[in-house]
């Protein structure tokens, strides 16, 4: 207990000022490498759920995972590689407490050395044309390669891979030469389009496409610099403590900031590099770029130029990163890019910066009537939150006055869909669950040697206390997994979806390294995000590793996927407390028999029955890793994988007869918002197809229906 007191009053402490460490000094004079590792091992060591010793046993791990990091394809390192870096395979952990990097300049140099070599390998053997009537196959299955002994040896296994890439273009190409013939035949197409290329010709575009990848590949692996390659090891060294614990480097740090608030500062446009160039892919609805209406898709930046200065930065060539940061900037600041437009022409555009949203990020809602009655359908992407003014903007919010919108609309019922909701904030959480009851426990959080903390809820009002169901996933996770665990403790919702949630159950806290150096003279640190404790639910279970088990269980494409927390490395194990004290939901519904009717309803549904056989399909599919490298055999497989396929049509092709709706509000905006009108649209669609929607609107029809029926015999006695 002592470890974690001490810890927290340091937190506390760096929360109120900037300074050193006050248990034990940390000088930004140090080289930034050996500063990183300073910092993180001290604050995992000392802060961290479950430490671990930093011993052998640990350096073997942090090798072995560094290793498959940079190189999952065995296609850089020879066998006289690994055999001179083994001689580290149980110093690392010395290393470690001397802030020592060697390890990790000898692997960096020799990887750089591997990846230069290796450009003359794809070059050269796609040079030559590729011989696919000859029989043989290839393994995808990594953990089965091993390293081999000679350069022709590495060579013939990137010939391997190129040729599996290859095959699969110009199989498409094929393909698609041939659906262009048969339209021009059927005189539909003309009559150049129905002229056909040679099997050469098109064996050649397909190296050529192979080879342009590589080249994009090989373009963004030359721009890593060496403090990126120091990011995944410093990462491999962290990430043996559990799966959630990550140092963020600055750039990694502001996109961590954006998922959790769904803000930032910039002019709202997604970049992509290929090659030299760097090109606008997207504009962010409502962002100021999109609302200047000037930035169009496909413009090239040339160059950058800030307001307070005379001479623009030219981006060719430039890293993306860097480009991202000269654009982004400050709201109320103004960029001008030099653009080349997608007619050839050069322009510079002034872009006055502003915050930028993520639509995306936010809560999203709809109303469908079904049997005369409103059902409200509220999607929550994330349980987002700007830490920097909470009240500024987050998810509870958000959802409570969409709840206040439906109610004013006549809804009766509510779907709250957390499919794919990977969490966010635990104070968010909090407070959503108590739009739902009245007061009480929420969740129970414990760190290591200390008593567990009960967190509830103590706003006595309620925003609905109606028909709840809530929908999740496989993907569900972390304060997903809260508020579905609480709902369902206090038999307050009805939880439907897939067998279990993610498993995550613990809680991670941010911390500034910036803030933790006096007189750092090594420029931003970044940031890191580590594991302090595991939280659990209020009748004493964990979620951890087992998550949330569904009261109405329903397959989807995940069923026989692993993904969960507990098919990942490092993993916390689940564990149980003593339940808080609190009490069941007092209502009319009647959850026994609303959860047997649906589960009934599920088990004849020939959609979900179909949705299991193309789970197990999938799996069968991923599973699979020799294929074969001669094209009629190839051909042959996907033929029969893709008539295989036609059945799982059905899943695509269904239709239910509701009708989504935006409310009132939304409905104005999309006037002047076509992009706004056109995600609503397609996402109003997909809900007339999703059958797991379907349900929740029908488990929605008989909770209310049961409610009647139990107020008026509750009435009677």
């Amino acid at each position: 207990m002592k470890r974690n007191y001490n810890f927290l009053l340091l937190v506390l402490l760096l929360a109120f000022a900037s300074c050193s460490f006050t248990a034990k000094k940390i000088d930004g004079d140090n080289d930034r490498d050996k500063l990183l590792i300073q910092l993180l091992t001290y604050v995992v060591e000392e802060g961290h759920f479950s430490p671990k010793a930093i011993d052998d046993s640990f350096s073997k791990n942090v090798y072995d995972d560094f290793l498959k990091q940079i190189d999952p394809f065995k296609r850089y390192f020879l066998k006289s590689d690994i055999k001179e870096f083994d001689k580290y395979k149980t110093q690392i952990d010395d290393q470690l407490k001397s802030y020592d990097v060697t390890f990790f300049n000898l692997v960096h140099k020799r990887l750089l050395k591997r990846q230069s070599e290796s450009k003359s390998f794809y070059e050269e053997i796609l040079s030559s044309p590729f011989n696919f009537k000859k029989k043989e196959t290839y393994n995808s299955d990594l953990e089965s390669l091993q390293y081999v002994s000679s350069k022709k040896n590495l060579k013939e296994r990137w010939r391997q891979q190129l040729k599996f890439s290859t095959i699969s273009n110009y199989h498409d190409i094929l393909k698609d030469q041939e659906e262009t013939f048969n339209t021009a035949l059927s005189g539909e197409g003309t009559a150049k389009s129905a002229e056909k290329k040679s099997l050469q010709d098109i064996e050649q575009k397909a190296r050529k496409q192979t080879l342009t990848s590589m080249n994009e590949l090989f373009s963004f692996i030359n721009e890593r610099r060496r403090e990126d390659w120091f990011s995944v090891y410093i990462n491999t060294v962290v990430e043996e403590f559990d799966p959630h614990t990550a140092y963020l480097a600055p750039t990694d740090r502001d996109r961590f900031d954006f998922q959790m608030s769904g803000q930032l500062e910039g002019i709202g446009a997604q970049l992509q590099k290929r090659i030299d160039k760097i090109s606008i892919v997207s504009l962010v609805s409502g962002g100021p770029a999109w609302r200047q209406n000037k930035l169009q898709v496909g413009d090239i930046i040339l160059k950058v130029r800030q307001e307070d200065e005379d001479e623009a930065v030219s981006v060719v060539g430039m890293r993306l990163d860097d480009a991202i940061k000269l654009i982004k900037g400050p709201k109320g600041t103004k960029v001008t890019l030099t653009l080349k437009k997608t007619d050839g022409s050069i322009k510079d555009l002034t872009i006055t910066r502003d915050i930028v949203e993520q639509e995306e990020t936010y809560a999203k809602t709809s109303i469908v009537e079904k049997n005369n009655n409103k059902f409200g359908v509220i999607n929550l992407p994330g349980f987002y939150a700007d830490f920097k003014d909470y009240d500024k903007r987050n998810a509870a919010a958000d959802v409570k006055k969409e709840i206040t919108r439906l109610k004013e609309q006549g809804m009766e019922g509510l779907v709250l869909d957390l499919r794919n909701n990977g969490g966010g904030s635990l104070k968010t959480v909090v407070d959503m669950a108590g739009l739902f009851i009245e007061d009480g426990p929420v969740v129970q959080v414990r760190a290591t040697d200390e008593p567990k903390q009960v967190i509830s809820d103590k706003d006595k009002s309620i925003i609905w206390d109606g028909p709840l169901v809530i929908l999740v996933n496989e993907l569900s996770a972390s304060a997903s997994e809260i508020l579905a665990a609480a709902m369902q403790d206090y038999k307050r919702a009805i939880i439907i979806g897939s067998k279990q949630t993610y498993g995550k159950g613990t809680v991670q806290q941010y911390i500034d390294l910036n803030r933790l150096v006096k007189k750092n003279k090594n420029g931003d640190m970044g940031g890191f995000k580590y594991t302090t404790q595991k939280y659990y639910r209020i009748n004493g279970g964990s979620t951890q590793l087992e998550g949330v088990k569904s009261d109405v269980v329903v397959p989807d494409r995940f069923t026989y996927i692993d993904i969960g927390e507990k098919d990942q490395d490092n993993p916390l194990p689940w564990d149980e407390i003593t339940p808080a004290s609190y009490k069941k939901w007092d209502n009319y519904f009647d959850y026994d028999a609303t959860i047997k009717a649906s589960t009934q309803r599920m088990q004849k549904s020939e959609q979900l029955q179909l949705i299991d056989e193309n789970a197990k399909w999938i799996k069968k599919i991923r599973d699979k890793n020799t294929f074969s490298l001669n094209y009629e055999q190839y051909k042959n497989n996907l033929t029969k994988n893709e008539k295989e396929s036609e059945k799982f049509n059905k899943i695509i092709n269904y239709q239910t007869n509701l009708s989504f709706k935006s409310l009132p509000y939304e409905t104005a905006l999309t006037k002047t918002d076509t992009i706004l009108k056109e995600k609503r649209k397609r996402w109003h669609q997909s809900l007339s197809k999703d059958v797991y929607v379907e349900e929740a609107l029908n488990v929605l029809y008989d909770l209310k229906t049961s409610y009647n029926i139990k107020k008026v015999a509750r009435l009677k006695d």
